[in-house]
């Protein structure tokens, strides 16, 4: 017995301890049921108006108290205000923990309420109660089927329709489920298996804390489940008289949606919930938000949300002017003709790489020779690697021992002295591709190559605009050309700059596409549209798409169409978003791999929940073959030996290519199956729930259908539906599972139909899942060990629910990823030696935990990569959550004068120590700046012969200070409401900028570790003085436009001045109210001083010759 045992069986595991702390709650709901009971429908619910009563007063004092101080905000002055803010949440801190108190109290009796309306409905047809006013509303609801109103009674009945299906409630909570429960109530993760109703176990803290009204979102991770558990759980909430809603039936901004958070308890995916935080955060007007304080969330499948997907940013993109105008389609024949040309090259040089290290191996003996032969061969793959390194031949022969080795010393020995023999390496190439860079880069044969295609040496080549400026310069000093022919030039050869830079980064995105985006790997096409692939899931990403021409580049690549340029208007990671909830359990049937990120990230503890029923599932040891066509041969074999006897094949594949490549080898068995991956995704689960029939085989990436259980003997529903399907139309189909009232007779008889269908497979199934237990349950076959054994674990998972027989095993191979990783060469140099053959198995559980081992090892490796991408996600996050508060106080406040007071103040401290120092004065300098910003043409001060800038500022600060009152007083209401939209708008086309700028920093901060510096560090440092820069930037723009406004007719109502579009504040420099509408002054500024040199755009490409974007060079000046 080791260590860990002998612990065990003196303390207990973690899990038998976690079961003791809850005991005592769920011992309390078992003391109370038995009184909840006995009480009438009537009384139940009013059982439930008296403990919400009880909940809602114990945080009603502090709710009114902060009311109050919200009403004195206003008429505070700005420097007194943070008393205010830190008295409010003081107040909503001690609020929160009374309503968590008074939940604690209540909690047995709510949830003996849900336990016994969950009974009531599944023991009786009818659930009669009198009807309230909240009853009525219901009932007059065409898609709430649930209830009818008779009179002065409600009725609610036990059949609905949810997610489409006809539903019948038949379910009632067991122990275990209160168990999990309360581990949700108080903020952890439950683990519960797969088949032990989670949905049924949110329904008890989802209830206990709606009653507070705060809002209780349930978050799904796709809009099917969504949608289908609003309606599925909804009757048990509604009839204790809890609204009930989901975001994802109506569009956003949308008063539906608005109105969908206000409702006690909302359902939605993890997508719509960030982004509509994001659409509150950009909003010009109180009436566009939609969201309310973030109070308590369940997270449904937390692990695929909190840790697979928690790093994705959520990005919310708008068009980019000229976004239309794009060369990819034009370039994408030409890039594919190289491609092709070096892919062909590539294979050689990998050829000649296998040659000359073979021949080697036979001059082992002679030194001289055996040296010359390696270093040519490894010289030859490390160039084939170069050129393509995703190339899956060239993949096989790096995992043999010592090649990859005997490559990463060639590259050791080109890279020395800052990459000084590196040309030599890469002169036969065309391009060079370097996937840890994400870079993609013609050689000078490859610009050869393309000029010689396109008749044109110049054309994917940077001018050296820098000498050519300078040339320029030359010009005009010695008098060669005039003004205006110079700023002509000038502008010529910054556009054809912009236009040289733009083809060549298209040229580089496409050879990116083609080189390093593998389609059905990376991507899928479907619908005309490329959609990516999630690489630990299967799933399709909607709604994301690559940045920086990427898509586009892959687009062309696939010909769909390319769709327009667009930039990141807003964006935020699900870690960063869930955070923000006062409160965040989550629930999931494998998160105990996890535990370890979900504490340190998300504070959350992860809790195993006893199953209802023991589990008969067998998990066999792995075997484990040579290489991949032994392992796929036995996979075949095991499958068909399976489908002789009956038994259902569950198959979980890591990638869509592999279960393709099962499909053809079972379509060559003449075995019947289904395939089920990121192609197939709109039937995922139409198939997974037919898993479990009879002789059914379904080949599936380990992830997919995740959320639809697995029933032996088949679903009824869905067979009727699939039956259907071969005479009616999706909305026929639609009607006839209903079950609205309606008197046309063809509906009707369509119902008829399927509900008979529904009988007819019922009686079947009853027979079929005998048959399916009788051949051993539902059989699990994982053709590849995950990285993560979460993974491994929810594939398992799905067999063996409720207490079913099942069995599962996995499948390895030397030749898979992770065995590549651990050693997996140097086992097959033994198996070669002692002669194992490609079809003969090992069969250890020894293997398998070490296999499981080195799983450990690889989630303790990536774990560090996600911590480490947290803290520069953690910068960004501090920076966003600053400027959307302050932005939020912008939209909500009444009078921001005191504000725009501190801005003129701030941009006058600024600009004069720019232009007067102890040194030097620039008046001339100082005067056209204080004209641009101001307005103001000349100040007394600057007429004297001593000054100091002191005296300016006071002067130029009072100044500019009356004049602004001035238009304060004159246009009245109106000037309040241009502040508030023309702040709103240009903190967002700033806070745009800076994201742009981050990501910028982001990716070239890395070089920073080879000055010996920390690059989190330098992120943290640098990003926060552009931030500071930005709001300079915010300030100075703000008071430059206002300070310009000019009136035709007095008069301007919110909803006309909200209608201002960023384009319009980007293309003037003033802006004038006529006929009571904010609009673009004609001619600008009316006395326009014109810079010497032509304005650069901060997205243009720098003048200097850099390469980057003026933003990110010389304009950070």
């Amino acid at each position: 017995m080791n260590f860990n045992k002998i612990l065990k069986s003196l303390f207990g595991d973690k899990s038998t301890r976690d079961m003791k702390l809850i005991q005592p709650y769920v011992d309390k709901v078992k003391e109370a049921y038995p009184e909840i009971k006995a009480l009438s429908n009537d009384e139940l619910r009013a059982k439930t108006k008296e403990i919400q009563t009880y909940v809602q007063d114990a945080g009603k004092a502090q709710r009114e108290k902060i009311a109050e101080l919200r009403a004195t905000i206003e008429e505070t002055p700005i420097d007194e205000r943070e008393e205010i803010f830190t008295q409010i949440d003081k107040l909503d801190k001690e609020a929160l923990d009374n309503y968590e108190k008074a939940l604690n109290e209540v909690m047995p009796v709510a949830f003996s309420i849900v336990k016994d309306t969950a009974r009531r409905f599944a023991e009786n047809e009818e659930t009669v109660v009198t009807a309230t006013e909240f009853d009525r509303e219901l009932a007059a609801d065409p898609t709430k089927d649930f209830i009818t109103i008779d009179g002065d009674k409600a009725i609610y009945h036990n059949h609905w329709t949810a997610g489409g299906n006809d539903l019948k409630w038949e379910m009632a909570h067991y122990d275990v489920q209160l168990f999990g429960g309360t581990v949700l109530h108080q903020g952890k993760i439950a683990e519960m298996a797969t088949g032990e109703g989670k949905t049924l176990v949110a329904t008890l803290p989802v209830f206990l804390n709606a009653l507070t009204g705060n809002g209780v979102h349930v978050v799904t991770v796709n809009d099917y489940l969504a949608k289908r558990d609003s309606e599925w759980m909804g009757p048990l909430y509604m009839f204790n008289g809890l609204s009930v809603d989901c975001i994802d039936k109506h569009q956003p901004n949308s008063p539906a949606r608005r109105k969908a958070y206000q409702a006690d308890i909302t359902f939605g995916t993890n997508n719509e919930f960030g982004f509509d935080y994001l659409r509150d955060n950009m909003a010009v007007s109180p009436a566009d938000l939609v969201q309310r304080q973030h109070n308590y969330a369940i997270v449904d499948e937390v692990d695929s949300v909190l840790i697979d997907d928690a790093r994705t940013p959520l990005i919310i993109s708008g068009p980019v002017p000229k976004g239309d105008d794009q060369m990819f389609e034009e370039f994408q024949p030409l890039v594919q003709s190289l491609y092709e040309v070096q892919r062909k090259q590539a294979t050689e040089l990998l050829s000649e790489a296998r040659h000359k290290l073979s021949e080697a191996q036979q001059h082992a003996n002679d030194k001289s020779t055996f040296q010359k032969l390696q270093e040519e061969g490894f010289l030859a793959l490390y160039r084939s690697y170069k050129a393509l390194p995703k190339n899956k031949a060239l993949i096989k022969y790096l995992s043999e021992e010592g090649v990859k080795a005997g490559m990463l010393k060639t590259e050791e020995y080109y890279m020395a002295n800052n990459n000084r023999e590196m040309p030599k390496a890469i002169e036969p190439l065309y391009f060079v591709t370097d996937e840890k860079m994400n870079s993609c880069d013609l050689t000078d044969k490859g610009t050869a190559w393309l000029a010689n295609q396109v008749k044109d040496d110049q054309l994917f080549v940077l001018p050296d605009i820098t000498t050519e400026l300078s040339a320029l310069e030359k010009e005009k000093e010695e008098k060669a050309i005039d003004e205006q022919t110079y700023i002509d030039k000038k502008d010529a050869l910054m556009a054809h700059y912009g236009v040289q830079s733009e083809r060549v980064h298209t040229l580089q995105q496409l050879l990116k596409a083609y080189t390093m985006f593998n389609k059905d790997d990376e991507y899928v096409v479907l619908n005309g549209e490329v959609k990516i692939v999630d690489e630990q899931t299967g799933r399709i990403m909607e709604g994301r798409r690559w940045s920086d021409g990427l898509h586009q580049a892959v687009e062309a690549k696939e010909h769909v169409k390319v769709a327009d340029e667009s930039k990141t208007l807003a964006n935020i990671t699900f870690q960063n978003y869930f955070r923000m909830y006062e409160k965040l359990s989550g629930m999931t049937g494998t998160a105990m791999t996890e535990e370890q990120e979900f504490e340190e990230i998300y504070k959350l503890d992860v809790i195993e929940i006893p199953t209802n029923k023991p589990i008969q599932r067998k998990d066999l040891p792995d075997i484990i073959y040579k290489n991949e066509t032994g392992k796929f041969n036995a996979v075949i074999e095991d499958i068909k030996k399976s489908y002789e006897k009956g038994q259902p094949v569950l198959v979980g594949t890591v990638s869509i290519d592999k279960s393709e490549r099962l499909s053809k080898l079972l379509d060559k068995a003449k075995i019947p199956h289904q395939v089920l991956n990121a192609k197939y995704h709109e039937k995922e689960a139409e198939i997974i729930a037919q898993a479990g029939k009879y002789k059914a085989v379904t080949i599936a990436t380990n992830m997919a259908g995740r959320g639809t259980d697995i029933i032996l003997g088949g679903n009824s529903e869905y067979l009727a539906k699939t039956d259907m399907r071969k005479k009616y139309t999706f909305e026929e189909i639609e009607e006839a599972t209903a079950f609205n009232e309606t008197d046309d007779e063809k509906i009707l008889a369509r119902r008829e139909e399927f509900r008979n269908l529904v009988k007819n497979y019922d009686k079947g199934i009853e027979d079929e899942r005998a048959k399916v237990i009788e051949a051993g349950g539902l059989k699990i076959i994982g053709t590849e060990r995950h990285e993560s054994r979460r993974i491994d674990n929810q594939l398992r998972g799905r067999a063996g629910r409720q207490g079913d027989p099942g069995e599962s095993r996995f499948y390895i191979s030397l030749d898979d990823d992770l065995m590549k990783i651990f050693g997996g060469s140097i086992i097959t140099k033994v198996y070669n030696k002692i002669g194992v053959s490609d079809d003969m198995p090992i069969e250890s559980r020894i293997l398998t935990r070490t296999v499981e081992s080195s799983q450990k090892k690889v989630e303790g490796r990536n774990f560090s990569i996600r911590k480490n991408v947290l803290q520069y996600d953690d910068v960004m996050n501090k920076q966003r959550v600053i400027i959307y508060k302050q932005r939020r106080e912008v939209l909500d406040g009444d009078n921001l004068t005191e504000e725009i007071g501190n801005m003129i103040d701030s941009v006058v401290n600024t600009i004069v120590p720019q232009y007067i120092t102890n040194d030097s004065k620039d008046i001339e300098g100082l005067k056209k700046e204080i004209f641009t910003e101001f307005g103001i043409e000349s100040l007394d001060i600057l007429k004297q012969e001593k000054f100091e800038a002191e005296d300016v500022i006071k002067e130029l600060s009072e100044k500019a200070h009356n004049i602004y009152n001035a238009k304060s007083e004159k246009f009245g209401e109106s000037m309040r409401e241009l502040e508030r939209v023309v702040t709103l708008k240009i903190v967002d086309e700033k806070w745009m900028e800076h994201i742009d700028n981050m990501d910028e920093l982001k990716n070239g901060v890395g070089l920073r570790a080879y000055a010996q510096k920390d690059p989190v560090v330098v992120y943290r440092m640098e990003g926060f003085d552009m931030f500071d820069e930005m709001v300079y930037d915010i300030q100075y723009d703000v008071v430059k436009l206002l300070m310009h406004v000019t009136e035709r007719d007095e008069g301007a109502q919110r909803q006309q001045t909200s209608e201002i579009t960023s384009a319009k504040l980007q293309e003037t420099s003033a802006i004038e109210l006529v006929d009571g509408k904010i609009s673009p002054k004609e001619g600008g500024i009316d006395k326009t001083i014109r810079n010497e040199e032509p304005k650069v755009g901060r997205n243009d490409p720098c003048p200097c010759g850099s390469g980057k974007k003026y933003k990110n060079c010389c304009g950070r000046q």
